[in-house]
């Protein structure tokens, strides 16, 4: 299948962002595989360090569930695997990236920084900008909509 101009098939914003997420999970499962890092440990990493390095356990877990598609079990359990593993502490109801936790993080972001930095340095600096805008944007109006649930019914 061809555009109409002849060129390459035509994507639509969602197969664009699908097969790009592949691509980069792909790699991003290599380096954790390297570092025997699960991918909901590296995630919920991720989330402590954008809520500041620290969080109340309810914020924490809450923003788990919202992020990542946890269950409130799910939530509490991974929590308590990043603390049981020494990655984060809990000091009375806050809980916080440890040193070990914050360096696993960092070495995992400089270690996927040398896979993608020559693919994206080979991009337009201002490109790469505003898909970024762009997709921030998306996620932000994306997260607003409610999630609707297909029935039996729906799907057949």
């Amino acid at each position: 299948m061809t555009s109409p101009s002849g060129g390459s098939p035509s994507l639509t914003i969602g197969q664009a962002v699908g097969q790009a997420e592949a691509s980069l999970t792909r790699l991003l499962a290599g380096v954790l595989a390297g570092r025997r890092t699960s991918r909901p440990t590296y995630l919920a990493l991720q989330r402590l360090n954008t809520l500041g390095g620290h969080a109340t356990r309810d914020g924490y877990e809450r923003d788990l569930r919202e992020w990542l598609g946890l269950d409130g079990p799910g939530a509490k359990d991974l929590a308590g695997q990043l603390e049981a593993a020494g990655l984060t502490a809990a000091d009375n109801d806050t809980i916080r990236l440890t040193d070990p936790g914050r360096a696993l993080r960092e070495g995992i972001l400089a270690e996927g920084a040398k896979i993608t930095g020559p693919l994206l340095a080979a991009l337009d600096a201002g490109d790469v900008e505003i898909t970024i805008r762009t997709l921030r944007e998306i996620t932000t109006r994306a997260r607003g909509i409610p999630v609707r649930r297909i029935t039996t019914e729906e799907s057949s």
